[in-house]
């Protein structure tokens, strides 16, 4: 749904109360309406609500159930787009947004490192229907403007990415991916939209795993895409005919876990800060990924492109798998668990869960080395987090 008019608020605002309004019981918030289908007075109303004169709830599948669209409309909010699109997961979110933009004998550029499944996606998938993507990481970076030809669609990224913790500069990879004839799109997972804003630094279109940090308790599965209108809307028909909505019940605690997120997130923030500080000191750990760091290579970029330094992080022990693995193995209050973004701490070997498909060559070529650990920064005392690690890492 389009984005509310008028002034805008601030972002704590927007998340309580952007895109909801009191009903006639006086709910504060948009209730539940776990209906698979809605009635109409007549069939001219029904009729304007299908060939789209009018706004209205017809069919869940469709995404037309209110619920739905009142989570829409508040995530357009945050991310500052104009429609937002909910699917039942952050996969089927970049399913759904790839086969919109891309036909056969189209191409996209995959920039940095990114999560597995969407890898797997882009390398193996894909490529069945035509779609080739070139895959460009570290140093390549600069090879983009090459890479770039007359059947690219999209230029595709994460920032910060998974596992590394790199961080891209957004405005400067539109502007050649402008110049280009292709769309930027971001997927902004890692950073949420407390800590970054691709959308006003150029970026065409914005994805979300709200699994993560948007949903924030472990607890619903959930995708989003966002971005100008038209853009967004060519991603309908692949929601609805994939049978790729998300639920009316996922759509309700999502729009419950948001009017939390910037207060969640801004102690995440302040939580990894602390305890990357405390890894980059320790002897066992060779480095640390995080932007927060001053010592980090994307420190200073992202000082000038986010707000915060978000709660994910990565670092490198001193040992091989099996002696990483028997540190995680010792932690006590971190959960060892795949995924990330809620309430409690998490750790997971990348070569174990998110990215244990790809060919080792692959893992080597972007640095996902047996000895890296991944950690999503909880809501715990940091003290406590901490003292986990210290104790582990003996």
């Amino acid at each position: 749904m389009p984005s509310d008019p008028g002034p805008r608020r601030g972002l704590a605002t927007l998340c309580i109360h952007g895109g909801e309004a009191m009903d006639a019981q006086g709910a504060l918030h948009t209730p539940l309406y776990n209906h698979s289908t809605f009635g109409f007075p007549s069939t001219q109303a029904l009729l304007d609500v299908v060939e789209g004169r009018t706004e209205g709830n017809l069919y869940t599948r469709y995404g037309l159930n209110p619920t739905l669209r009142a989570v829409e409309r508040k995530l357009a909010l945050i991310e500052g787009g104009e429609e937002a699109l909910v699917f039942g997961s952050g996969m089927a979110a970049a399913s759904a947004l790839f086969l919109a933009q891309c036909a056969s004998g189209d191409h996209l550029v995959c920039i940095g490192d990114v999560y597995g499944g969407t890898f797997e996606l882009l390398a193996r998938n894909l490529p069945k229907f035509g779609i080739t993507t070139t895959f460009l990481v570290g140093d390549e970076i600069a090879q983009l403007g090459a890479a770039l030809t007359a059947r690219t669609r999209l230029v595709f990224f994460e920032t910060p990415t998974n596992p590394n913790l790199e961080v891209i500069d957004i405005a400067a990879i539109a502007a050649v991916a402008r110049a280009g004839g292709a769309l930027t799109v971001v997927d902004n997972t890692f950073a949420s939209p407390v800590n970054q804003s691709p959308l006003a630094l150029g970026a065409d279109l914005v994805m979300h795993s709200a699994t993560k940090y948007l949903g924030g308790h472990s607890d619903l599965t959930g995708g989003v895409v966002i971005g100008a209108q038209p853009l967004v809307r060519t991603l309908v028909p692949w929601r609805k005919n994939l049978g790729q909505a998300m639920a009316p019940e996922v759509a309700f605690l999502l729009l419950r876990s948001l009017r939390t997120l910037t207060v969640r997130v801004r102690q995440q923030n302040e939580n990894a800060q602390a305890v990357a500080e405390f890894l980059a000191t320790h002897p066992r750990v060779r480095k640390v990924n995080y932007p927060g760091l001053a010592s980090a290579p994307g420190h200073a970029l992202a000082a000038r492109q986010m707000r915060g330094f978000g709660g994910m992080m990565s670092f490198v022990y001193d040992g091989d798998a099996a002696a990483t693995a028997a540190v995680i193995d010792r932690l006590r209050l971190i959960a060892i668990a795949p995924s990330l973004g809620g309430v409690e701490t998490l750790a997971t070997q990348p070569i174990t869960t998110t990215h244990h498909d790809l060919e080792p060559a692959e893992r080597q070529r972007r640095g996902i080395v047996d000895g890296l650990v991944r950690l999503s920064i909880g809501l715990e005392d940091a003290r406590d987090l901490i003292a986990d690690l210290a104790q582990a890492l003996r």
